[in-house]
């Protein structure tokens, strides 16, 4: 007796499962094309808001043709120790 309610029990466990992973399944068809949209939508308001904003920014850094500008490098470097990486060695190959 003791053995045939461990099979049903069983049984009934893999029924439980099988009946969750198809209901999952159904589920999974009917929303994901929703879900999918709803995320396409979104990434594309945040795509555009960051692309609009980078726009104006461009725009804001134009300037009137015919205008020179001359940016410098103010910072020279000097040609101290600081340049130096390390001690040369030079190897000789012994035969």
């Amino acid at each position: 007796m003791l053995i045939i309610l461990n099979n049903m029990a069983f049984l009934t466990t893999i029924l439980v499962i099988l009946l969750v992973y198809y209901l999952l399944k159904i589920l999974i068809k009917l929303f994901a094309p929703t879900l999918l949209n709803y995320a396409g939508k979104k990434a594309e308001k945040h795509f555009r808001e960051k692309f609009e904003g980078f726009g104006q920014q461009q725009q804001a850094n134009k300037t009137p043709e015919g205008d020179v500008i001359i940016d410098t490098n103010t910072k020279k470097q000097s040609n101290s120790s600081s340049n130096k990486v390390g001690e040369y060695i030079d190897f000789e190959e012994i035969d």
